[in-house]
């Protein structure tokens, strides 16, 4: 437990400032970084040359004396689960658009909706203390059945609210992590469960046709290719630098972050991908540099209308299409779920379905004349 002491900081003027000294030291309830020392913003005269300043020293130093007993308090306080009033009237609101706000990424701007669409439902102001089970499993209900509240108007689709509370709880997650809440609501409240949609991918043929059919962009198509012969998604493809190739011919690998789970990830790829990388100038060089999100959508538009595919394709489809060939050609599930990144296999098994449909499928192509 940090211990809490009264300091003295010399001033120029034959006066002393004094500040509190934590240690080790304490994490802020408002702003949520490490601090050692806290400015009091007050002071004592070195040598008193009169009663005043000796009257002046002496409630000084009881006002300090009094601060740093409550401070001692509120370490204690924390370390049983209790509170400061700080941490508890400080504004979620402003600790959720920061918390997106770092999270954020070129994709969309679907971080700053999440906080839009909590603040239609919270307001525009929510202490850490009003945040129990009940308000989020409101909050749950409000996104499930809610009105839109973009341009359009819309209700938001299940699979958006999974998103949206995902990033809610992970919210939480964060607060009760820095201590700044005493329930683990991150555990006590279930996500929403997502609603299976059709994963749309390519056959092995379609790739063959895209890699002979001319695109606009080389950049792009390199990318699209290379996502669906290493499974990365747009967001580590975007950032992945140079840096983090590994190896030589016939053993090369990526050791990487990824960016949606943050976590430290090491993935073998062929020399095909590599031959898709392009041409190394510097370590730190971005390897698809200059690729963005919103030229993606046009782009594959119109590359899949020339190869006569006429499929629903966005960039993660070549994620699917990695993951159900992977499976279809017959490697395990279980690598299949460690080549992704996958935190659980049953993430994993929604290609496995995909795969058992074309098995059930085969069987009907075959019949006897009976």
């Amino acid at each position: 437990m940090s211990k809490v002491k009264i300091r003295k900081r010399p001033l120029k003027d034959n006066r002393h400032s004094l500040y509190l000294d934590y240690y080790p030291p304490l994490r802020h309830p408002k702003i949520g970084k490490l601090i050692r020392r806290e400015n009091l913003k007050l002071y004592i005269y070195d040598k008193p040359k009169n009663d005043y300043h000796k009257k002046h020293n002496k409630e000084t130093l009881l006002l300090a004396e009094h601060v740093r007993c409550n401070r001692q308090l509120d370490v204690q306080n924390r370390r049983f689960g209790f509170l400061s009033d700080d941490a508890r009237d400080a504004d979620f609101i402003e600790f959720f658009k920061e918390f997106n706000r770092k999270k954020q990424t070129s994709l969309s701007d679907q971080a700053a909706m999440s906080v839009k669409y909590f603040q239609a439902f919270a307001g525009e102001t929510l202490r850490f203390s009003d945040l129990d089970e009940f308000f989020c499993e409101d909050y749950k209900s409000f996104l499930l059945s809610g009105p839109g509240i973009s341009r359009r108007g819309r209700p938001i689709s299940r699979n958006t609210a999974v998103s949206y509370f995902a990033k809610f709880r992970t919210a939480l997650k964060e607060l009760y992590r820095r201590n700044l809440i005493t329930d683990d609501l991150y555990s006590k409240v279930d996500a929403v469960d997502p609603k299976e949609t059709h994963r749309e991918r390519l056959e092995i043929e379609e790739m063959q046709v895209l890699v002979k059919t001319p695109a606009k962009s080389d950049l792009i198509k390199r990318a699209c290719l290379f996502s669906a012969l290493t499974g990365l998604r747009f967001s580590d493809v975007q950032t992945l630098s140079w840096n983090e190739v590994r190896g030589y011919k016939g053993k090369y690998s990526l050791q990487y972050f990824q960016e949606k789970t943050e976590g430290a990830e090491t993935l073998p790829i062929s020399d095909q991908a590599v031959e898709l990388m392009g041409v190394k100038k510097k370590d730190s060089d971005l390897v698809f540099k200059g690729l963005i999100y919103h030229q993606l959508k046009d782009f594959l538009k119109k590359w899949l209308d020339t190869a006569g595919i006429k499929k629903n394709i966005t960039f993660h489809s070549f994620r699917h299409t990695y993951a159900t060939l992977q499976i279809e050609m017959g490697t395990d599930i279980y690598t299949v779920s460690k080549m992704l990144g996958h935190k659980s296999i049953k993430t994993t098994e929604i290609y496995a379905k995909v795969v058992d449909r074309k098995k059930i499928e085969a069987t009907r192509k075959i019949n006897l004349e009976l």
